[in-house]
């Protein structure tokens, strides 16, 4: 306050705006502007079956083969982090998001785009990731791209991947197949990887070790339809706003109502202590190798089972139920036995990410 009485110096709302006329980082944070850009704009210009179903992939069919089809960019600032880099993590982001629908991941492609100046050492260290993350999933890289900007123009690196998978099944996977009375399941503890990026993007430092989850999904999608057959009704890989936006749009598509309990979601306690002192949701962060289940009551306890037996899934943890009494709504209860709604994060909580 200055010698008038009046307010000066600069000063900023704590909450993101969700309205411009310009893209903001918030419309990459996958909550609801990224929501709001792509149903407005991309789905309704681009209108089609496929895309309007709102999954991970679009399932398409040629002749009498049905294939799943998927892209995706990685643009996470470092490339290099505690658990992985920005190559294995494209390779595993990308057969991940073929895994949800129950395809079995072949081939991928790689677009390249480097910036002037990118030490040749560090790609070469990258692709040699990308080979041995493609070589443990099984799948090929077989074309790709390459483009050089000037330095300034990008952020030495990011990279483009695009996947074909096989779906050698029947069963109806997706995000709109979610119904009441369903059981829900998190494949392992959340948050890993957006703490372990934010851990070393700002040079801190905290008890006990926090690794990305970066991990193909591949072996753990197949387990599950072994599992449950018919009875897995929808996989997501919660990558961008975390758990709290893959239930919000599970719960959107399917029209239906999701209820968590917080004391039954598995936390590290290094990743917990972490979300206290910044003062994060864990629900918010990101994940890159964990996959929210959907499955009926009849197959809850042997999907449960099953995931144990495998290295990625022996935190597995029931979390919550489905109901159908408040489409689109999420809630949590608390620990001390409160309930809460969980929504999609307004902006961008940790930007680069993925």
């Amino acid at each position: 306050m200055n010698n008038d009485g009046k307010l000066s110096g600069s000063f900023s709302c704590p909450i993101p705006f969700t309205s411009s006329d310009t893209i903001q980082p918030g419309h990459g944070g996958g909550g609801r502007m990224s929501r709001d850009l792509i149903s407005d704009l991309f789905v309704r210009v681009f209108d089609n079956t496929e895309l309007s179903r709102g999954d991970d992939q679009a399932t398409i069919t040629i002749g009498d083969q049905k294939l799943a089809f998927t892209t995706d960019s990685y643009v996470v600032d470092p490339i290099f982090f505690p658990g992985g880099d920005i190559g294995e993590l494209a390779v595993n982001g990308t057969v991940n998001d073929l895994c949800t629908s129950g395809a079995q991941p072949l081939f991928l492609s790689a677009g390249f785009v480097l910036e002037e100046g990118l030490p040749l050492e560090e790609l070469s260290k990258i692709v040699e990731s990308m080979k041995r993350a493609a070589d443990r999933a099984g799948v090929s890289i077989v074309t790709g791209d390459t483009k050089v900007v000037n330095k300034g123009s990008a952020d030495k690196l990011f990279i483009n991947t695009a996947g074909i998978g096989i779906l050698d099944h029947d069963y109806d996977i997706s995000c709109r197949n979610v119904r009441a009375g369903d059981i829900i399941i998190i494949s392992g503890t959340i948050a890993d990887h957006g703490i372990a990026i934010l851990s070393r993007r700002e040079g801190l430092s905290f008890t006990g070790t926090i690794r990305s989850d970066t991990a193909p999904l591949h072996e753990i999608s197949r387990l599950l339809m072994e599992t449950a057959g018919g009875g897995l009704h929808a996989m997501r890989d919660p990558t961008r706003g975390g758990v709290a936006a893959t239930l919000n749009e599970l719960a959107q598509s399917s029209e239906v109502e999701f209820r968590i309990y917080e004391e039954h979601i598995p936390v590290h306690p290094a990743v917990t202590g972490a979300c206290e002192m910044l003062g994060l949701d864990p629900l918010h962060v990101a994940n890159e190798g964990k996959m929210v289940i959907c499955v009926t009551p009849e197959k809850a306890e042997q999907v449960l089972a099953a995931l144990k037996t495998h290295p990625l899934g022996k935190d597995a943890a029931i979390i919550g139920e489905v109901f159908d009494e408040k489409p689109g709504l999420v809630s949590m209860r608390t620990r001390i036995g409160g309930w809460r709604i969980i929504d999609l994060p307004a902006g961008e909580l940790l930007p680069r990410i993925c």
